[in-house]
């Protein structure tokens, strides 16, 4: 740990230099707050969404209508926490770093919705994450005040196909390994 301003900080876990605007693939968790369940439970190997749940959901799904440059790909809300593959693809932008892994094994999600905010800005990765979770915090806790986030949130650069696929499937059995989880508090 280092000293700012003579207090203790906790060191940055983001890859130094890199521009986290720049075309990429990202694997991103984001937790609940003490690991709470706030999302739903897993029945029979499958994750039946809460109100929160469903609104983490919608609130995902709905990034690309705000961050028209977001591609999103695989993702899935389990209880206490999300995974998601996350795309960032700046295509007019002259200077931005393309993506090598080629087209993706999945349809990519383009949905528009009405209720789409007009206020979200264009940016990088965490402006991304950031807004999601505030527009989920404000919806959710309209439900259960308490609900919260995890301050910040994991992610992993994504640098080749075979991380693509693993990293896919990853997400995609999630719901299958609840049991021995590291993020299933029980």
């Amino acid at each position: 740990m280092t000293k700012f301003n003579n207090k203790y900080r906790i060191e940055s876990n983001r890859l130094k230099g890199w521009n986290y605007g720049s075309n990429a693939l990202y694997f991103v968790t984001i937790c609940c707050k003490n690991r709470k369940c706030f999302f739903g439970s897993i029945s029979e190997k499958k994750m039946i969404l809460s109100e929160e749940g469903k609104i983490a959901e919608k609130f995902w799904l709905e990034i690309p209508e705000h961050f028209s440059f977001a591609i999103l790909h695989n993702h899935i809300i389990m209880p206490n926490h999300m995974h998601a593959i996350i795309e960032i693809n700046k295509t007019n932008t002259d200077n931005a770093q393309e993506t090598n892994l080629g087209a993706s094994p999945i349809k990519k999600i383009s949905p528009r919705t009405k209720s789409a905010s007009l206020k979200w800005k264009p940016g990088i990765l965490g402006v991304i994450l950031n807004q999601y979770k505030r527009i989920c915090t404000i919806n959710a806790r309209k439900i259960n005040p308490d609900f919260g986030w995890q301050a910040n949130y994991h992610e992993h650069i994504i640098r080749d196909q075979r991380a693509y696929k693993n990293i896919f499937n990853y997400i995609t059995n999630n719901p299958f390994k609840w049991k021995e989880d590291t993020f299933n508090q029980r």
